[in-house]
């Protein structure tokens, strides 16, 4: 005997994504109408960690639009009747463009600022004083909108992580126009745009490695596949579990199925697992096959 059961606990809120595209939509505003302020600033002012951060900032630009184009992706209803988990893994495509865009403009910086080393060039302190102190600002406020959505979706995370590193990127400015007006040695604006480079580096990394767990159909963190299976054998009426997998559709949204031997009645058997799923693991849809303890199960052999 067989049967399923579909759990939709984290879903009925609606989708991760798009319950914070507000969030997103404001952040996008901000940061693209600073932009072009910082971009005129760096080229007249010759400053490269001005530059590296506008160039940072020209990231943030892309990846909020693309995280605003994912999450109405994402939540728009399929009518071509081909995708049964809909458009979903729309905001995790989002974030991998995120990722490629943050490395693209690391590497641009650490190799301008190479470039730049042992050139003497003059650097408007003042300048980058100003529009550091203004990004900065910007930055902080775009954080706090997106701060709220960021431990739930992966998307808003990619674009709150993005706004971070440029923060970082914002008090490196400050501090460089701190240097090079102290000092009066332009080296330091060199070293910042460094120091900028491999940060937003790092972060781009650590993302990816989360945008490949998704794609790759990884366990989620909160729902080790042994526990999984420890939980779902002790379910009264199960004597056995096997052809279990655990995975994450899109942030906020885990799946499992798995197929359970049971000797007694399969409902009590199919409401038991759900409940577990929803409560112990957040499993977001669940799809479980009981089977009698005496029927040859033909599942897959991988």
């Amino acid at each position: 005997m067989s049967g399923h059961s579909h759990s939709h606990g984290a879903v009925a809120g609606g989708h991760a994504g798009g319950r914070h595209r507000w969030r997103l939509a404001i952040a996008f505003g901000l940061v693209a109408a600073f932009f072009g302020v910082e971009l005129v600033v760096g080229i007249l002012s010759q400053s490269l960690a001005l530059l590296s951060d506008a160039g940072h900032m020209a990231a943030d630009v892309v990846t909020l639009g693309a995280a605003l184009v994912a999450t109405r992706i994402a939540t728009r209803p399929d009518t071509t009747g081909r995708r049964t988990f809909g458009s979903y893994r729309a905001e995790i495509f989002a974030s991998g463009f995120a990722v490629l865009v943050m490395l693209a403009v690391s590497v641009y910086i650490v190799i301008e600022a190479i470039g730049r080393i042992g050139s003497s060039t003059e650097v408007g302190s003042t300048a980058m004083f100003v529009v550091g102190g203004i990004g900065l600002a910007v930055n902080v406020v775009s954080l706090l909108l997106l701060r709220g959505g960021a431990s739930e979706s992966l998307n808003v995370k990619g674009a709150y992580l993005e706004v971070v590193a440029d923060t970082v990127g914002s008090v490196g400015v400050i501090v460089a126009a701190a240097l090079v007006l102290t000092t009066g040695s332009a080296v330091w604006d060199t070293v910042v745009a460094l120091a900028i480079g491999a940060f937003v580096m790092v972060r781009a990394l650590r993302l990816g490695r989360e945008v490949v767990a998704v794609l790759g159909q990884h366990a989620p963190a909160n729902a080790v596949p042994e526990d999984v299976l420890r939980a779902l054998e002790a379910v009264d009426g199960v004597s056995e579990v096997h052809d279990l997998h655990v995975w994450t559709l899109t942030s906020g949204m885990d799946v499992a199925t798995a197929h359970l031997v049971a000797g007694g009645a399969v409902e009590g058997v199919l409401d038991g697992a759900t409940t577990v799923l929803r409560e112990q693991f957040d499993i977001a849809h669940a799809t479980l096959q009981v089977e009698t303890s005496d029927k040859q199960c033909r599942g897959v052999d991988w």
